[in-house]
């Protein structure tokens, strides 16, 4: 993980330089990513409590399935390759793109690219970086939200506030 090689972004996300992932996130350079929101018919919200052995957010809630953009990839190719590698999902669904995020603090200086599909499951959990994951209705986790629960990360708190408001 440690070798991952991510595009430095400029405040415009144009892609400046290469650098190894852990300078990336030392030094606060602007990156990218993407977040999925897996959906069900119930229109219950799949998420994915992340790996104590996680090096950012251990043993936290977040989106359903997420990760970097690599160099020399773009969100699109990520979102498809982080809902294989994380949820097992073979065959993927459409992935509707619905917004983008700026780089900024609460983002972990991440452009966040953010994905909906409908997937009933089952999923096949990446165990090295997914603990345990669980349906939620959208009342429950605005409601967490609202109470700013300490075990949801903070860039699921931002996605899900900017995806409300869009849906609004």
């Amino acid at each position: 993980m440690n070798n991952e090689l991510l595009s430095v972004v400029d405040e415009n996300d144009c892609i400046v330089d290469t650098c190894a992932r852990h300078i990336v996130h030392a030094t606060g350079l602007r990156h990218r990513a993407v977040h999925i929101l897996v959906f069900n018919d119930r229109g219950q919200l799949f998420l994915q409590k992340r790996s104590l052995k996680k090096d950012l957010n251990g043993g936290l809630w977040d989106t359903s399935a997420a990760g970097h953009v690599d160099a020399g990839e773009d969100y699109d190719a990520t979102a498809v390759r982080e809902i294989e590698e994380e949820l097992g999902i073979g065959i993927v669904p459409v992935l509707e793109p619905l917004f983008k995020l700026p780089a900024t603090a609460a983002t972990g200086m991440e452009f966040i690219q953010v994905y909906r599909c409908i997937h009933n499951g089952p999923f096949d959990l990446a165990t090295d970086e997914i603990d345990d994951g669980d349906w939620f209705h959208t009342v429950e986790i605005s409601q967490r939200i609202a109470s700013d629960d300490p075990s949801l990360t903070e860039a699921f708190k931002t996605i899900w506030t900017h995806f409300e408001a869009w849906m609004a």
